[in-house]
């Protein structure tokens, strides 16, 4: 698939490609950014390149995963945001922001930019968000996005091969008001 942009009134959604390199690479040394996300610590250069230059090119090319720099108009990058594939009909969000650009709801426009473009365009009729148990900034942005908190999963996230505990939680398309692509029959108890 090609990648697609997309616009808010304040930011540009748009795949990465080499001429971000350097502007993921300044943000991703954040120590928050290493502590909580999956990328590797240290974060180098050729880590960056590779992201930049091979995997969300990639992943946008066999429709495993949608990767978007959240951008300002001026180009500035503010965040990252990724929908993978799961299953058929599920994606799993992640992302994170810029520590110059947090707290300005970047990263959650974008997460409900993405999500209601997952929804509409690729027949997703599910989003799940995951972060580590403690990772209070991502779960406030899932929040704020609308996402149903639902639980804790125990030794769900492998990051840097250590087994950790998640949150888990989900967005429908309903909670944007939007249709399904299949009815949806919630459970009773």
């Amino acid at each position: 698939m090609e990648p697609v942009t997309l616009t808010t009134d304040r930011l540009l959604l748009r795949t990465v490609g080499p001429q971000d390199t350097d502007a993921v690479h300044a943000a991703c040394q954040d120590p928050d950014i290493q502590r909580w996300t999956t990328i590797p610590s240290p974060y180098l250069p050729e880590h960056a390149r590779g992201f930049t230059e091979q995997m969300a090119p990639d992943g946008w090319a066999n429709g495993s995963m949608f990767t978007f720099g959240v951008f300002l108009p001026s180009g500035e990058l503010t965040g990252m945001l990724g929908i993978t594939m799961r299953s058929l009909g599920v994606g799993e969000i992640g992302f994170w922001g810029v520590k110059e650009h947090r707290g300005n709801g970047y990263v959650t426009e974008a997460a409900v930019t993405a999500a209601r473009w997952a929804f509409t365009r690729m027949s997703i009729d599910r989003v799940e968000w995951r972060a580590e148990v403690g990772n209070r900034a991502s779960r406030a942005v899932a929040e704020r996005a609308g996402f149903t908190i639902e639980g804790t999963l125990r030794s769900a996230i492998n990051n840097k091969g250590v087994l950790r505990d998640c949150w888990v939680g989900s967005l429908l398309p309903s909670d944007l008001g939007l249709a399904s692509t299949a009815p949806y029959l919630p459970g009773r108890e």
